[in-house]
This record gives C-alpha cells, sequence and structure tokens, in this order.
C-alpha cells in the first residue's frame, strides 16, 4: 500500500467546558482517509468516538487523550507554527502587536496502536486540513509512506528506489527510524544466544559426568554381558540411549515449559510486577505496553535439534568407553 502525509508540529490548546486549558505541541499529521488503511492500523485501532476528519474533525492517541483530559467531542483550538512564525515577522516589521487566529477543532475519535510513542505524541487530521496549517499548496505532501508484504525487504526496495527514482528524495524505512530500540534489542538478542549456548555446554558437561559415574558403578555387570556374549555395539547402544532418552525427556519438557511460558509471558510479568513492585517493562524504555512474541518454527527446531544433539554426544564418549571394557578386566576390577 501507499499513502501520502503531512507531518508537522503545531501548538495545541485545549477549550473545556469547566478548568483550566491545556497546552501541547505534539506532531500533527495529516492523512488521506481513502488509503491510510493500506499502511497502517489507525483507522481499525480507534477505542472510543471514530475515525472521521470531516468538518475539522481530528483523532487523538490515547495517551495523549489521557494527559490532555480529551474526550470524544471535546473542542481544541491549534495555531500552526507557519502561522505564528508570520505573526512575529509582521510584529517586528509593524513594531506593534499582530494577531494570529487558531482552527477550531473537534476530537472525532481516541487511537490505541500499541506504540507509546505514537499515542503519545501524534495528533492526526485530514490531508486539507494539514496543508492549511502548514500553508502548503493543493495537492501536495511531504511524504509518501509505503508498506510491503515482507517488512524485512525494506531496505532492498529502499535500494531499488535509489536507482530508479530523483536522487533528490530521501528514504527512511522503519529500522532508520528507530535505529536505538532496534541496535539494543540486537545486542540483547547475541547476548542471550552467547548465554544460552554456555548454559546448554554445562549441561552437556552434567550428563557427561553422570554417564561416567554410571559406566564405573555399573563395571561388573558389563562384564557379566561381555562373557554373556554381548557385543561391543549393543554395550554401545545401552549407555547411548540414556543419552537418547535424557535428551527426549529434556527437549520435550522443556519445549512444553517455554511455549506455556511464552503463552502466559505477560499475564506472569504483571505478577511479578505486583510482586515486586517495579516496572519491568518501561514504554519509555522499550516502546510497547506488553511483551511481545513471535513463534519462528524454524527457530525452534534448530534450538531443540542443538539441545537433543548436545545430550546425545554428551553420553557418547562414556558410552564408548563402556564398550572397550574386556570382560576380564571388568569382572577383576568389579
Amino acid at each position: 500500500g501507499v499513502s501520502p502525509f503531512i507531518r508537522g508540529q503545531d501548538y495545541i490548546k485545549t477549550e473545556p467546558a469547566e478548568g483550566e486549558p491545556r497546552r501541547s505541541a505534539p506532531v500533527v499529521m495529516g492523512f488521506d482517509a481513502s488509503t491510510l488503511a493500506s499502511v497502517s492500523v489507525l483507522p481499525g485501532s480507534i477505542v472510543s468516538g471514530k475515525f472521521d476528519f470531516e468538518d475539522h474533525g481530528i483523532v487523538v492517541g490515547c495517551d495523549y487523550a489521557r494527559a490532555m483530559r480529551l474526550k470524544v467531542d471535546d473542542r481544541v483550538a491549534i495555531y500552526s507554527y507557519h502561522a505564528i512564525e508570520v505573526m512575529a515577522d509582521a510584529a517586528s516589521k509593524t513594531n506593534g502587536p499582530v494577531a494570529t487566529l487558531a482552527e477550531d477543532y473537534t476530537v472525532r475519535g481516541i487511537f490505541d496502536v500499541g506504540f507509546p510513542d505514537f499515542n503519545a505524541q501524534i495528533v492526526a487530521v485530514s490531508l486539507d486540513d494539514a496543508r492549511d496549517l502548514q500553508s502548503l499548496p493543493e495537492y501536495s505532501a511531504h511524504a509518501l509512506a509505503v508498506k510491503l508484504r515482507d517488512p524485512f525487504l525494506a531496505a532492498q526496495v529502499a535500494a531499488e528506489f535509489q536507482k530508479t527514482v530523483s536522487p533528490d528524495l530521501n528514504y527512511v524505512t522503519w529500522k532508520q527510524e528507530n535505529p536505538e530500540i532496534f541496535d539494543a534489542l540486537a545486542t540483547e538478542k547475541n547476548m542471550m544466544f552467547f548465554l544460552l549456548f554456555f548454559i546448554m555446554i554445562v549441561a552437556a558437561f552434567g550428563i557427561v559426568n553422570c554417564q561416567i559415574t554410571f559406566v564405573v558403578q555399573k563395571t561388573r555387570e558389563i562384564g557379566i554381558l561381555k562373557s554373556l556374549g554381548a557385543t561391543s555395539r549393543q554395550i554401545l547402544w545401552i549407555f547411548l540411549s540414556q543419552s537418547v532418552i535424557v535428551g527426549v525427556l529434556g527437549v520435550g519438557l522443556g519445549f512444553l515449559t517455554g511455549i506455556t511460558a511464552l503463552h502466559y509471558r505477560n499475564q506472569f510479568l504483571q505478577f511479578m510486577e505486583r510482586v515486586t513492585h517495579t516496572n519491568l517493562l518501561p514504554s519509555s524504555i522499550y516502546h510497547v505496553y506488553d511483551l511481545p512474541a513471535v513463534i519462528q518454527p524454524w527457530d525452534i527446531v534448530v534450538i531443540c535439534g542443538t539441545a537433543f544433539a548436545a545430550c546425545v554426544l554428551a553420553g557418547l564418549f562414556p558410552a564408548w568407553k563402556a564398550s572397550r571394557l574386556q570382560p576380564v578386566e571388568a569382572l577383576r576390577y568389579a
């Protein structure tokens, strides 16, 4: 999908029936209501009122509405920065006061897109109203929002745009818009990989130690089996099968526990926050309200397969040592 938009910062003052008005300078974005749904979830994220820009209607985020004490059908006055700058220039030339009238808007809807920064800083108006606020010519826009079926192809598509479109145009991908949070997440992901890898290595050494101890304890039984005609391959499989059982049970229980914990992750997070009286997932840092998760089957296959292989390989050396025992030596030293 493709949709044009206009972005600017303007001064807003609330017009409450009672009490003092509140003031702020949010980012006022003008959207094309007919095409916005093709690139954004905003039209379908209305939690109060409706998505409507008609007759100077605006749609505000839930956090912004809470901070400004706004509700549906409230009126606000918007002073565009462009008009304020023009007023300042005129006042400096005439050496007298020059007034700039505000535009009155009505809150038609309150949205929650699940992104705290957007909910707290964005006020949405129609494309025509945004042009008036920014004093832009008709049919103009600041940029085009482009949505791809696969968001991870954004860098590739941007590179293709650079080859075919005017070099005066700038391209900003979703990763480039928020580099800090994505760099932090990438660093945390790499650190978690190494931590879990070393934990798995420690667990593998535990399996090796247990198997070696078991082989030593069963030296006499190994000698009896060998004297009765058991082959080295059979002895090897007897002890290796223990590692296979450990791997199957460990990976199976770990998978079920992980999927269950993933399903109830936010409930557990809320429980821990109540117990510790601490906000463990501050939206100001992580830019989310809840802990998001995506289950990728290939990652699960790689993790479970690697863990199972580590369990089997950890028991291979003790099983091989057991299969190499000679019956006479096993019975002599048992």
